[in-house]
């Protein structure tokens, strides 16, 4: 579809949203149109501003993202600005990729958009959202510098690689582009060379306390780092994703953090559909039987990660491809 289309009205939207079983008044966040279309389009934007209204009406002081790539204005930042319950954060996609058939929007509108509203932040925050990154489409030194420079815009950054699917590898074909891996894979691909030179781009180093500009490998992270709190994913039981976190924010998440529970766990992971054992690491939840939905909103009931046993997080890549690290 080229144009958006309304399912249905803004109000019943909300209406839906805070009346599912899995949401959680001042705890689950909430991503704005993330799957359906950019939220700052301008047939789209009025509906992005009255849900956010209706959201901060409600007295709901949960997490808020709005994703985009789109224009943004100091209008349009004014109105961002008068939410006065909800958490918000603007997420600007940037990629730098210079090919149109794989970045329809010209990265330097998203540009623009993230110093206008880091510009005029005053009670929402904004974060570069910077991916996908490809090996061969954005990964060189400059793009890397570029990104870096980019980051001064921003109150946080983090990174991501590409989700690349059996759809997106057949699109590569269908374009005659070099394909950036071998095989596909279900979790993004963010190979360890590549991840390394972007650390050393953001001035860290081994036995650092991190990068000189705010760099996450998590959106939660970033998120939260932004808003002067913990992380509201629990990931600060994956330890090694912390390697990079400023000093302050690591004294946050480690004063928030607790093991759960584990008769309340396991109440809840039944009272979700959990089959099996359900196992307490000083890691995270184990759980078999659940999907996405349920087992996030186990983990931000208690601020823990909840893993699908069937499908584990290895060492240093967690939510990550293997593709680019050595064997398990």
């Amino acid at each position: 579809m080229k144009l958006p289309r309304r399912l249905m009205t803004d109000t019943n939207a909300v209406e839906l949203l805070t009346s599912h079983r899995y949401f959680q008044r001042h705890t689950t966040p909430i991503q704005l149109f993330n799957r359906a279309t950019d939220p700052m389009l301008p047939v789209v934007k009025p509906h992005t501003f009255a849900v956010l209204g209706m959201l901060d009406d409600l007295g709901l002081a949960n997490h808020v993202l709005v994703i985009t790539r789109w224009r943004v204005t100091a209008e349009d930042c004014a109105v961002l600005n008068g939410f006065s319950n909800i958490t918000l954060t603007v997420l600007v996609t940037h990629s730098d990729i210079g090919h149109p058939g794989i970045e329809p929007v010209d990265s330097s509108i998203a540009a623009t958009s993230l110093k206008t509203l880091f510009g005029h932040a005053e009670r929402y925050r904004t974060v570069l959202y910077w991916r996908p990154i490809v090996p061969g489409l954005n990964d060189t030194d400059a793009h890397l510098q570029r990104a870096r420079e980019l980051s001064r815009h921003a109150h946080a950054t983090v990174f991501t690689g590409l989700f690349y699917r059996q759809q997106i590898a057949d699109y590569y074909r269908a374009l005659g582009l070099p394909e950036p891996y071998s095989g596909t894979a279900r979790r993004k691909i963010m190979p360890e060379t590549l991840e390394e030179r972007i650390l050393a781009a953001f001035g860290h180093s081994p036995g650092t306390t991190g990068p000189t500009r705010p760099l996450f490998r998590k959106t939660s992270c970033a998120v939260a780092y932004a808003h002067s709190q913990a992380d509201y994913n629990g990931h600060y039981g994956i330890r090694e994703l912390c390697d990079i976190c400023p000093a302050a924010q690591l004294q946050r998440c480690a004063g928030a953090w607790r093991t759960p529970d584990m008769n309340r766990v396991v109440t809840q992971a039944r009272d979700y559909g959990a089959v099996g054992e359900v196992e307490l690491t000083d890691r995270a939840i184990m759980v078999s039987g659940l999907d996405e939905p349920p087992r996030y909103a186990i983990q931000h009931r208690f601020g823990f990660q909840v893993h699908d046993r069937d499908k584990p997080h290895h060492y240093k890549r967690h939510g990550r491809a293997d593709l680019g690290w050595p064997a398990v």
